[in-house]
């Protein structure tokens, strides 16, 4: 499976920006699509995912603000993320996990950066 990730970029505080994953290859169903992010210094961590069936799950950090979508005939999840804070910057990193095999990919990272 290979992930591309884009839509990352330079925002002031409050603002909005869509990241967009699409898998690519041997994709399966019943399979898990989110996004973690990782701080300068700080450990990856998950900010959300969303789950074949229709489940999805936040970070508590981004509850409110983002939210994860999927176009399942597109192969592709969407982050909106709105109301952004400084302490959002990270690089973005999207993974697919076919739940079969419990297997992860992990596509490259993509910069946000929240700042005025």
């Amino acid at each position: 499976v290979q992930l591309q990730a884009s839509g990352g970029g330079l925002v002031q505080p409050g603002g909005s920006l869509r990241l967009s994953c699409a898998a690519s290859g041997r994709t399966v169903i019943p399979n898990r699509m989110g996004w973690y992010r990782q701080a300068p210094g700080q450990q990856r961590e998950l900010v959300a995912t969303d789950t074949t069936g229709g489940r999805t799950d936040y970070a508590d950090s981004v509850k409110g603000r983002f939210t994860i979508s999927r176009d399942s005939t597109k192969n592709t999840v969407y982050l909106q993320m709105n109301s952004l804070k400084v302490e959002d910057t990270a690089v973005y990193y999207c993974k697919y996990t076919n739940l079969f095999q419990s297997r992860d990919y992990w596509g490259q990272g993509t910069q946000v950066t929240v700042s005025s």
